[in-house]
């Protein structure tokens, strides 16, 4: 039996809904791992929610920036992808109590890394998004992205860390060198739920920088930034 009343709770002071489904709430929290661990209880992970949930989540943080600035697509859209990177909603999902109703299988819970960890985590923001939007509807959903993710526009702005790595080391590179950085998957480590990607970004024959992440983009984001810090050192 699932013990549901830390979910209702959930839903009450962080969601500020009541539920229809607690069920749909569970699931949004149900990794893959814990179904294959508990295949006779658990029937459904989070996945196809953090599909409809991501979707959702782009929507709604684009309209936040088209309605409230007036800056050429571009600059919105790196600020977008700042906001809904894995980092981003990740840190939001920590910051917001996700940590302690995740369901996963004794192996995911002792043997996941930093970055398997707060990739679980934005995937559970996003099912959650999924969860709110099927069961409460598109306002509700709207509400909860703005008074979790989006209020933590104002500190991105003033970080810098929306601008993006790989642009700014490309326009600095083709000022100086007249090439356009190449990205090359040097390695690929760890179980599928798990990979780690290595990626080379190459100026010509010259390998300037290695990034890793979880995605081959993460890298390559990695990467451009270690090449570009490199690049302001020297010069």
């Amino acid at each position: 039996m699932i013990p549901t009343q830390p979910y209702v709770e959930f839903a009450k002071t962080k969601l500020k809904v009541e539920f229809n489904d607690i069920g749909m709430l569970i699931t949004a929290f149900t990794h893959r791992s814990y179904v294959n661990e508990h295949k006779k209880t658990a029937k459904e992970h989070n996945e196809r929610l953090e599909f409809l949930g991501d979707a959702v989540l782009e929507l709604v943080t684009t309209r936040f920036l088209f309605d409230n600035h007036d800056d050429p697509e571009g600059t919105l859209t790196n600020w977008r992808s700042s906001l809904v990177r894995t980092e981003s909603i990740g840190e939001v999902a920590g910051n917001n109590g996700f940590q302690d109703l995740l369901r996963l299988s004794r192996g995911e819970k002792r043997g996941s890394s930093e970055r398997a960890r707060v990739q679980i985590l934005a995937n559970a923001y996003e099912a959650v998004v999924g969860a709110l939007y099927l069961d409460q509807g598109y306002d509700a959903a709207r509400s909860f992205i703005e008074e979790s993710l989006l209020v933590t526009f104002e500190g991105i702005l003033a970080s810098g860390s929306w601008q993006d790595p790989k642009s700014s080391y490309q326009e600095v590179v083709q000022s100086d060198e007249g090439y356009t950085p190449q990205y090359r998957v040097l390695n690929e480590d760890g179980p599928d739920h798990d990979k780690v990607f290595t990626v080379g970004v190459f100026v010509g024959s010259s390998l300037r920088a290695e990034g890793k992440g979880p995605s081959k983009q993460t890298a390559q984001v990695d990467a451009a930034q270690i090449a570009l810090s490199s690049h302001k050192s020297s010069t």
